[in-house]
């Protein structure tokens, strides 16, 4: 049985349960895994506990149970769950809540999973998107990349990992192609021609895993990853070819679609115009090379979609 201790915060999430499971299936198994779940009974942390990882009940809400979860461990995965809750100020106290218990235990090296702090591009009296909350221009960006302070404050061996928008968001949470009135596919999306960093889900856990296997060279790093930089058409094109019928890409602006009415409209319509306006910064910092030396299985968009085309919620 390997020493070394990976705790893992979310572990049933996406995230969290990509790096478990990159973690147990290393032929080398150079971690003994911990997977930190809200719900031990759960099917999902059943389904980790048969992979062999040990399951420990705690809740980022709490600092304390946190420091207990990560008592003994080497290392340790730190992840929020803003579209839970849909609160900046939540999302700050939680990342607050695993900085001091990763103090507190003592752990050895910590990947903080956070994104860019918009209002250093955009200041809140630019009227140019709208600030949401009293002090924000993209909420569940903000607060991440915000709660990079308290990492940092805490002089922790931190790695920070920017991750990229999720490519099953065109799966599960409605971004991908409906028909418009001529009956024909269309992704929408608020882009432009600009070109967005995107990555598959479980591509992110074995990445990080890949940053704990190198920990000396990472420590005190930032760290982007993406498995593609693709513009809106690009992705449609793809959509065609693995979806066997035409899928056209229709930009909007950006105020059209925080306009669309459903909860966090608002945020993601400033973070789709924030991919438009800085898509040089934002791809940048999210090198695919670098990405796949530290995930050699990394997926490019067409073999997601061949891996996941019968999910495409479409009719």
């Amino acid at each position: 049985m390997a020493e070394q201790v990976l705790a893992v915060v979310g572990a049933t999430g996406a995230q969290g349960g990509g790096l478990v499971r990159a973690a147990l299936r290393d032929p080398a198994r150079r971690f003994r895994v911990r997977a930190i779940t809200r719900d031990v009974q759960s099917a999902k942390a059943h389904a980790l506990a048969e992979l062999g990882a040990e399951l420990v009940e705690a809740t980022i809400d709490d600092a304390e149970s946190m420091a207990r979860a990560f008592d003994g461990a080497d290392a340790a995965y730190c992840v929020t769950f803003y579209w839970a809750h849909l609160s900046p100020e939540t999302e700050l106290a939680q990342a607050q809540h695993l900085a001091r218990a990763a103090r507190q235990a003592g752990v050895g090296h910590v990947i903080w999973s956070t994104l860019e702090d918009t209002r250093r591009w955009v200041p809140l009296d630019n009227d140019c998107m709208p600030t949401l909350m009293g002090r924000y221009k993209v909420p569940h960006f903000d607060a991440k990349g915000e709660a990079d302070g308290f990492f940092r404050a805490m002089e922790l061996p931190v790695t920070f990992l920017l991750t990229s928008f999720f490519w099953e968001n065109f799966l599960y949470f409605g971004m991908g192609p409906k028909r418009d009135q001529d009956g024909v596919l269309a992704l929408t999306l608020p882009l432009g021609e600009s070109k967005m960093a995107g990555i598959a889900a479980d591509d992110i856990g074995k990445c990080a895993l890949g940053i704990f296997l190198r920990r000396e060279e990472f420590l005190g790093k930032t760290v982007g990853i993406a498995g593609g930089h693709l513009s809106g058409a690009e992705m449609a094109a793809a959509m065609t070819r693995a979806l066997g019928q035409a899928v056209r890409y229709h930009s909007i602006p950006p105020a059209v679609y925080r306009g669309l009415g459903f909860p966090g409209a608002e945020d993601l319509g400033n973070m789709f115009q924030c991919y438009r306006d800085f898509a040089e910064a934002f791809c940048r910092s999210r090198d695919i090379a670098q990405t796949r030396r530290l995930n050699p299985e990394l997926l490019d968009f067409d073999a997601w979609l061949a891996a996941n085309t019968e999910k495409m919620p479409v009719a």
